[in-house]
């Protein structure tokens, strides 16, 4: 299992989805994505402002999906999927058959390490951390903010309150990877 972890806007979900498609059937890509909670539970929660925050995610689930990939071989496993349109998960959408040979997850908290996303990095045989140019980064996620229908000032806004301080935490994990990917 492969886990690719970094900040927002970083590279991490380009570098899976080339990775899995030069691999082809041999491979699958579970998104930690997946395990956002549904829009309703934030709203009540009230962390639907924060959506991405560390308590946005069902790392528990996510935790158990891992650790069910890494044991249970001989039947087709289902993850969850992120759709960025509906901005809401999707469960069973992401089948795992069992002639995947490489399983690859990304995600920004893959190298936490503050419980219970510390169990994280035990369940990965490898882990790479992808960096870019901050301002590059950040030039790319307003955009992407903007392609999903945000305003470019609600993107900015969206960008430095709530995307940046996670990227500050996921930094934090760098010294966790086996190797460091620069992204161009």
């Amino acid at each position: 299992m492969l886990g690719i972890a970094g900040a927002p806007g970083a590279g991490k979900s380009t570098l899976a989805g080339l990775l899995i498609e030069g691999l082809g059937p041999m491979a699958a890509l579970v998104p930690m994505d997946g395990f956002h909670l549904a829009q309703v539970e934030l709203e009540r929660l009230g962390r639907a402002s924060r959506k991405g925050a560390p308590d946005t995610f069902d790392v528990h689930g996510y935790i158990a999906l891992l650790d069910r990939l890494h044991h249970e071989l001989g039947e087709t496993v289902y993850a969850p999927a992120f759709r960025r349109d509906l901005e809401e998960p999707i469960a069973g959408a992401i089948p795992v058959p069992p002639s995947v040979r490489l399983v690859v997850t990304e995600g920004n908290y893959l190298l936490d390490a503050a419980p219970p996303w510390d169990r994280l990095r035990a369940l990965l045989d490898e882990a790479w951390y992808v960096e870019l140019d901050e301002q590059v980064r950040l030039s790319r996620l307003v955009a992407r903010h903007v392609a999903f229908g945000r305003s470019l000032d609600e993107a900015r806004q969206w960008a430095l309150v709530v995307d940046q301080p996670n990227a500050e935490r996921v930094f934090q994990g760098r010294d966790r990877a086996d190797v460091i990917v620069r992204s161009a």
